[in-house]
């Protein structure tokens, strides 16, 4: 009993079942919540490609941009997937309803399993990529990384027990900074280069040197990874 006034301030009071056909998002906050995994993968997930690529030299690195292609053509087919889900369950259909109705009980259950599994490489991922990137820019934060990494995900605990509505109008703020951040930096970079050859970067020796041959099993890695 003596936690109760701490839950209480952490995540708030319980909401009754009346209410929560009124516990919704609107669209900014729709956008912000159910973006997150795509948005938050675009920070990291050039990255990884490269990292794949650049094992069988820095020739190699060329083949980033079709590997981008390929993953951008699986987002369009599964926002097709989306668009037609969408319009055949109305009342909503997640995976498991969708694979359920129309493939049978156990399809629904891997369905199930799969996004739970998803769910939780998306959230230590994300973390992850997100502590690895505010440590490169403060290293003398490198050793609390863990800490750092854990008090993240609590805070994103703490956010959803807060109920559905406060937790997309809590995501829209870091989501919409971040989409700002993005196209700013595209907008610079743009703009540095207009009139102004690249320059070329100045790779440290042995960089060049290929690790393991350009394999079709090293491409589609790089497919996975930027995935």
């Amino acid at each position: 009993m003596a936690l109760a006034p701490v839950k209480r301030a952490l995540i708030g009071p319980p909401l009754p079942t009346a209410r929560l056909v009124h516990e919704r998002l609107n669209k900014i906050q729709g956008l912000a919540v159910f973006s997150s995994d795509n948005l938050s993968s675009s920070a990291y997930a050039t990255e990884e490609i490269l990292l794949a690529l650049t094992a069988a030299g820095v020739g190699a690195v060329s083949l980033a941009w079709p590997v981008a292609l390929a993953i951008t053509a699986v987002f369009a087919i599964v926002g097709f997937s989306y668009y037609q889900t969408i319009h055949a369950y109305p009342s909503g259909g997640g995976a498991y309803i969708v694979a359920r109705s129309n493939l049978g009980v156990w399809p629904g259950l891997t369905a199930a399993a799969a996004l739970l599994i998803d769910y939780i490489l998306t959230v230590s991922v994300s973390v992850a990529a997100g502590i690895a990137a505010i440590t490169s820019a403060v290293p003398a934060l490198f050793p609390q990384r863990v800490a750092m990494s854990l008090a993240a995900v609590g805070i994103i605990v703490l956010v959803n027990l807060r109920g559905v509505r406060e937790s997309g109008t809590v995501f829209s703020i870091p989501t919409y900074f971040f989409v700002a951040m993005m196209f700013t930096m595209l907008g610079l970079g743009l703009f540095k280069s207009l009139g102004s050859p690249p320059i070329p970067p100045t790779l440290p020796v042995g960089s060049a040197e290929a690790l393991q041959p350009l394999t079709l099993l090293l491409i589609l890695r790089a497919f996975a990874s930027g995935s």
